[in-house]
């Protein structure tokens, strides 16, 4: 059974500010670059389940793609829209579960679920292995032959060196990798803000106390953090 939780009433309840807090994340611009090393976008129809704010199709945007973007919060949806229409985007949005995608079979190019399944383990204690195989599932059925499939993840914040933050993470990336024929690349994708103050003020709320006092002890202005990124193409 599902449980509400701490990353639940932000997304229900903090989209504009969880938003002020990832637009600075990435500051080398990694991320985009790991993306275009597993495919070309080029002409792509794309489709990025979990999409929140709108952090893969702003990425995305200025690129020749075609979007579709699900998420289960109508706030977060919201927020993306304010921030598509600040860079003059046409993407599309849809409020929906990743367990049961509203889209028909093999509809896209490039299937993106960003810092979304990983929630699963959580919410889902006793049962997270079932719930992320309907994802996985679901993610395989809407991608077309010959696509590629991308899951983004968490590989911790807050520290000089990468390796999942829980050990309920750490039984998830194994099941992607293990169970599923996922391969990943670790990347960095540290958060640049104005001064250490402003780290504090801007991810208190998310990550909590506990990274707020190792912020100022470092006096990280530039906030270390390591991305996962999960990759399969599908050959039949």
């Amino acid at each position: 059974m599902t449980k509400n939780d701490h990353f639940q009433e932000i997304y229900q309840q903090k989209a504009a500010q969880y938003h002020q807090m990832i637009e600075v994340e990435d500051v080398d611009s990694h991320l985009l670059a790991a993306l275009q090393r597993i495919t070309d976008f080029r002409g792509k129809f794309v489709l990025d389940l979990g999409s929140g704010t709108g952090r893969i199709p702003l990425l995305l945007q200025s690129l020749d793609v075609r979007m579709a973007c699900l998420d289960l919060q109508r706030a977060m949806l919201l927020e993306q829209k304010n921030q598509r229409a600040k860079v003059g985007g046409n993407w599309g949005m849809v409020q929906g579960d990743m367990r049961v995608l509203p889209l028909a079979d093999n509809c896209a190019d490039v299937v993106i679920a960003g810092w979304a399944i990983g929630h699963l383990c959580s919410w889902f204690e006793d049962s997270w292995q079932d719930e992320i195989a309907r994802i996985l599932c679901e993610m395989h059925r809407t991608a077309r032959c010959g696509g590629v499939l991308v899951i983004l993840e968490t590989m911790t914040t807050g520290s000089l060196f990468p390796a999942p933050p829980t050990p309920e993470l750490a039984r998830y990336y194994a099941f992607l990798e293990g169970e599923w024929g996922f391969e990943r690349e670790v990347i960095q994708t540290d958060y640049q803000f104005c001064d250490v103050q402003d780290a504090v003020a801007r991810t208190e709320f998310f990550f909590g106390s506990d990274l707020s006092e190792k912020i100022r002890q470092h006096g990280w202005a530039r906030l270390p953090e390591w991305t996962g990124v999960w990759s399969k193409r599908l050959t039949n």
